[in-house]
């Protein structure tokens, strides 16, 4: 299904096709294109439910903002790395016990800063650290071995799943390797549409509140300085966002409902159109929804064109 299109000087460049589903405040299907009932890697849009999971598995933080560092896609900033480190310190660990792959910082002024310093890439800066170090600290407080964390039959990782599970409503289709390392489950669009549902519809005192509070709290730690699910939590009253690598994002508005999107060809340009268009199918509106509309496209530095939603 064509979900957004690229127009250049009047001309359509390219279209993006994708999968798009919108849930009511109920839970029902009110708008979808594409295939939603198919299974497929969320890939960081998992993190908040795997949250949901080590929390039900007896993490406990030092601090409950962690859970949205825990829950995000860092951008490796200076307060990023400093939390990171901070989870791994409070379960008497370093960052030697990380098993994420080693990365620069996603951001760009952080990734220069620390090339020019002379340094390079380090597990604790990678965008998943926080996740990381927040399976490490559920794995202690267990007694859970730390070596195997990311082994999907690992105690952690089996106990995480069955949360995602329950979660979403529906089986694990499939079993992947993150970019991370960790494991990532498979599942439908609409699953994960209603697993987010259950995080920002749940009772105040329960685990899904908890992550879902924290990150909507605290979105700079979910994701950094201009990051889209930063501007989204931000800019959105109630909204929560967790975007995910290769065009995928899920957000979901208390009261009002849920929408999971994939871009079939990974391109994370097409997301917010795409998103947007389906916020307004439930009727959300804000002024940053405006913005994010249309991301422009550039020729010489000026603006030549622009990618828009067209389903």
């Amino acid at each position: 299904m064509i979900l957004a299109e690229v127009v250049r000087s009047g001309f359509t460049e390219c279209v993006h096709d994708g999968s798009v589903v919108v849930l009511d405040a109920a839970g029902a299907v009110v708008a979808a294109a594409g295939d939603v009932t198919g299974p497929f890697f969320p890939r960081s849009s998992n993190k908040p439910l795997q949250t949901v999971g080590m929390l039900r598995s007896g993490l406990r933080t030092g601090d409950p903002a962690d859970l949205a560092l825990i829950s995000g896609s860092h951008n490796g900033e200076s307060f990023h790395v400093a939390r990171a480190r901070r989870i791994l310190e409070t379960a008497g660990l370093t960052e030697d016990a990380l098993r994420c792959v080693e990365s620069l910082p996603l951001l760009e002024s952080e990734r220069d800063l620390v090339l020019r310093e002379g340094g390079g890439p380090t597990r604790i800066a990678m965008n998943c650290s926080g996740k990381h170090a927040g399976m490490l600290a559920t794995c202690v407080e267990n007694g859970w071995s730390l070596d195997d964390y990311r082994d999907p039959k690992h105690p952690l990782q089996v106990a995480i799943a069955e949360a995602v599970t329950d979660l979403v409503g529906e089986p694990i289709a499939a079993t992947g390797i993150d970019g991370c390392g960790a494991p990532v489950f498979g599942f439908s669009l609409t699953a994960l549409a209603r697993g987010f549902q259950r995080l920002v519809s749940g009772p105040p005192a329960s685990f899904e509140r908890l992550v879902a509070d924290t990150m909507r709290a605290d979105p700079e730690l979910v994701a950094g300085t201009g990051a889209d699910d930063t501007l989204l939590m931000r800019g959105v009253p109630g909204l929560l966002s967790k975007g995910g690598a290769e065009g995928v994002v899920a957000v979901a508005v208390p009261d009002v409902g849920a929408v999971a999107l994939k871009i079939s060809d990974g391109a994370m340009r097409a997301r917010m159109p795409v998103l947007v268009s389906a916020l307004r199918k439930l009727g959300v509106e804000s002024p940053l929804l405006d913005e994010l509309a249309v991301v422009p496209v550039l020729g010489g530095g000026v603006r030549v064109g622009e990618v828009r939603a067209t389903w």
